[in-house]
C-alpha cells in the first residue's frame, strides 16, 4: 500500500499499542522519534530493535512497518520536497537554492537501512529537546506555534542531514554529477546481485565508457567503485550483526561472499575485528 502526504508537512504525536506487520511505502520523508516504548522496525527486509530516544528516518519508497512490543509513544514528522523548498527565515534566494540542493541530496542518499540515525550523544540530547518542544507546542497551540514548530522542524532536519552526511563519501556534494548520483542509487538497489555491479554492466546501463568510468567515479567519490561497494556492504553487515539474529554463514550467503574466511578478511580490514567479535563487543556496550 502506498501512503500519500497531502500537505507539505504533517506532525502527529500518538500512543501505539498494536502491531503493524504489513509493510507499506510512501511518497514522503518521515522522521520517527521514539519517546517511550520498545518494538521492532522493519524496513526493506531488515529489522531494528527500537527503544526510547531513537530517531528513525523513512525515505520515499522504503518498505516499512513496525511491531510494537511495549506501549510506544511516537512523534511522527512527515515532509516532502515541497516543504524542503519552502523559505527558511532569514535565507536569501541564493542560500535557499543551496539549502534545497543540500538537503534533498543528503536525504535522498540515506542508506535505506533501519536503525537510529543519530551517532553523537550531543545530537541525541538536542533531538530530545527539539522533539519535546514540538510536542508541547502542538499540544498548547499558542500564538505563533505553527511558525515555531516549523523552525524546530528545520533544526531537526539539519541535525538529521548532518548525521547522514557523515557516512557519505567525503568528496560528494549536492552539485555532484547527476549521472553519478544515479550510479550510487543503482548500487544500493543491486547490492545483493554481484553480476549487476560489474563495471561493464554499470557502464552499459548508464551508457558510460568503461575506460572513462573508473577515473570519473574516483574523482567524484574519492574512492574506487570496488571500495565504495565493499564499504556499503560493510554497513549492511553491521546492521545485520547488531539488529538481527542472522548467523555469520547466513550473512555470507546473503552478501555473496565466497565463504566465512572471505567475509572475515574483508570485515576485519575495515573494522579491525571479525564480524563475531564486532557483534559481541557492540552488544555488550
Amino acid at each position: 500500500m502506498k501512503q500519500n502526504l497531502y500537505y507539505p508537512f504533517e506532525i502527529l504525536y500518538k500512543e501505539i499499542n498494536e502491531c503493524s506487520n504489513s509493510g507499506y511505502s510512501q511518497n514522503f520523508f518521515e522522521l520517527v522519534y521514539i519517546v517511550e516504548g520498545t518494538g521492532i522496525q522493519y524496513i526493506n527486509k531488515n529489522k531494528f530493535n527500537y527503544t526510547a530516544g531513537h530517531l528513525l528516518l523513512i525515505t520515499p519508497d522504503d518498505l516499512n512497518s513496525f511491531q510494537v512490543l511495549t506501549t510506544t509513544k511516537v512523534l511522527f514528522i512527515c515532509f516532502n520536497d515541497i516543504y524542503l523548498k519552502s523559505d527558511p527565515v532569514g535565507v536569501n534566494d541564493r542560500e535557499r537554492v543551496q539549502w534545497v540542493k543540500k538537503l534533498k541530496y543528503i536525504l535522498h542518499h540515506a542508506t535505506h537501512l533501519p536503525g537510529c540515525i543519530l551517532k553523537d550523544e550531543i545530537d541525541k540530547v538536542l533531538v530530545r529537546s527539539l522533539a519535546a518542544s514540538i510536542v508541547e507546542e502542538q499540544r498548547c497551540s499558542n500564538l505563533y506555534s505553527k511558525e515555531l514548530i516549523q523552525q524546530l522542524m528545520n533544526s531537526l532536519i539539519i541535525l538529521v542531514a548532518r548525521s547522514i552526511a557523515g557516512s557519505l563519501p567525503e568528496d560528494l556534494s549536492p552539485v555532484t554529477d547527476q549521472k553519478l548520483l544515479g550510479v550510487f542509487q543503482y548500487i544500493q538497489d543491486n547490492i545483493y546481485f554481484p553480476d549487476r555491479l560489474k563495471v561493464t554492466v554499470i557502464c552499459s546501463h548508464f551508457n558510460i565508457s568503461p575506460n572513462y568510468f573508473g577515473k570519473f567515479f574516483k574523482k567524484h567519490a574519492g574512492e574506487t567503485l570496488q571500495e565504495y561497494i565493499l564499504k556499503y556492504k560493510i554497513k549492511i553487515i553491521e546492521t545485520r550483526l547488531l539488529s538481527s539474529d542472522m548467523r555469520i554463514n547466513e550473512i555470507v550467503s546473503e552478501m555473496k561472499f565466497s565463504d566465512e574466511s572471505h567475509l572475515n578478511r574483508i570485515f576485519k580490514k575495515y573494522k579491525g575485528v571479525s564480524p563475531s567479535v564486532f557483534r559481541k563487543n557492540e552488544l555488550v556496550l
